[in-house]
């Protein structure tokens, strides 16, 4: 089951080819210690694509990368300082990527004029246990006898007045 318990954690990164692989590595430990195993590969290979173009494209290496988790979502942000990189010219292939194997993404500028791209993946419902209880399982190991038919005559003493009424009904 998923934890429900909002996370978050914050990475600023001076992109290389080589800082790559780790900062990989470093968003693969976390998610696995969020208990997110199954987002591991489209996480981190969405925020290596971005890495990876912005090792490229861009002339400000200095990278931040995000991620939040809601118990539902995991939003990955990764906001690049340079402010001269065109994610709509410079990241066109790797943005198309991002949008095939997310669920939701989309770029925006800071407040000092910096990108940010964003995407997020969604924790399947199929992985989830269900909310409502489930009815106990019988115990097969030992039954209850049913109880014996006792007659009503030897249960009523002719005091009370049982058998007159008794003998009334028949």
């Amino acid at each position: 089951m998923k934890t429900a318990v909002p996370c978050y954690y914050h990475l600023d990164v001076e992109v290389s080819p080589e800082r790559v692989g780790q900062v990989r590595r470093i968003l693969a430990a976390h998610l696995r210690f969020w208990d997110l195993e199954d987002l591991v590969e489209p996480v981190c290979g969405g925020a290596e694509m971005l890495l990876k173009a912005i090792d490229q494209h861009a002339t400000d290496k200095y990278t931040s990368i995000e991620m939040w988790w809601n118990g539902q979502h995991l939003i990955t942000a990764v906001g690049g300082n340079d402010h001269n990189l065109r994610p709509d010219l410079d990241l066109r292939g790797c943005l198309t990527r991002i949008a095939a194997m997310s669920d939701g993404w989309g770029c925006c500028a800071s407040d000092t004029g910096s990108k940010i791209i964003w995407f997020s993946r969604r924790a399947r419902t199929g992985q989830r246990e269900p909310l409502v209880p489930k009815a106990p399982s019988p115990n097969l190991r030992e039954g209850l006898q049913t109880p014996r038919e006792v007659p009503v005559t030897a249960v009523a003493s002719p005091a009370s007045g049982v058998q007159a009424v008794l003998e009334a009904v028949r």
